[in-house]
């Protein structure tokens, strides 16, 4: 009970000239129930409330009223404070917190630099460190924002690895009642489709690692009860991004210097190839 209440309770039965067992004795209760509710212990109930408001003639509003003892902006501004206050020292000690989670939600795996989520919404991967992420959905593959494919499942639609996917899954549930976990099958399918794209692309980021990475973590689990230490397969994906933007920059570096030593040497790698400024001249 608010403690203003209870102060009200006590002035007025001593307005009225009632001792607690005066009180107690009209409401048929205990001295120590009224004792409690004075001391701010425990409530009335509704049927003691109201019998409190007819022997003291005034309403339940006027008994139960707060307005002119608590300052209600002052309190809220406090509650406001100090939950925002929580919050960020809540939120400081977020970022810093590591954990794995295993849910109907999907995996979620996260420490101070790295956060991997793997559920029914994609693949998500956020590298706070170096301000980099990978996102995989339905949408298709962005990474730091860019989009590298146009669908999830639409590419080489040629190869029907979905469909042998889900006819051997359905073999594998009838004949052996392997229902679980043969449905682990159905991560093969994002793993093909983006290896293919990768090969053709011949770009490494194209391909779904943080998936293999689930699958590796949820066959050590099923298959070995790996599921610690099998987690911190969910560590080498940033480093996978790391590794293939390492390489990727260092090629580009290359090719920018061959090209440069073309443009001053006069020398192109092609006969058709122009010169600078020749189609000027021309």
């Amino acid at each position: 009970m608010n403690i203003e209440i209870a102060n009200r309770l006590v002035n007025l039965r001593k307005s009225n000239n009632l001792s607690q067992e005066a009180l107690a004795e009209k409401l048929g209760i205990s001295r120590q129930a009224v004792s409690k509710w004075e001391r701010a212990e425990a409530s009335p109930d509704t049927d003691n409330l109201i019998l409190l408001a007819r022997l003291y003639n005034i309403s339940l509003d006027e008994l139960l009223r707060t307005e002119d003892e608590i300052p209600r902006p002052e309190v809220e501004e406090t509650e406001a404070d100090s939950t925002k206050t929580s919050e960020n020292e809540s939120g400081s000690g977020d970022e810093n917190e590591e954990y794995v989670r295993v849910g109907f939600q999907g995996i979620h795996v996260k420490n101070k630099d790295e956060e991997v989520h793997v559920g029914w919404d994609g693949i998500h991967v956020d590298d706070r460190k170096k301000d980099e992420n990978v996102h995989i959905d339905k949408n298709g593959v962005y990474v730091n924002g860019e989009k590298y494919d146009k669908t999830w499942f639409s590419h080489h639609a040629h190869f029907p690895m979905f469909l042998i996917i889900l006819i051997a899954y359905f073999i594998i549930g009838c004949i052996w009642n392997a229902w679980h976990p043969g449905w682990l099958l159905f991560l093969l399918v994002p793993i093909w489709y983006s290896l293919v794209e990768a090969i053709e692309k011949k770009n490494a980021h194209c391909f779904a690692y943080p998936v293999l990475a689930a699958l590796i973590y949820l066959m050590l689990g099923f298959f070995c009860f790996a599921w610690h230490p099998g987690w911190v397969i969910f560590l080498t994906v940033p480093l996978y991004y790391s590794i293939v933007s390492y390489i990727h920059g260092v090629k580009e570096r290359r090719e920018g210097q061959d090209r440069k030593n073309w443009s001053e040497s006069g020398e192109f790698p092609s006969e058709n190839s122009e010169r600078p400024g020749e189609s000027d001249e021309k």
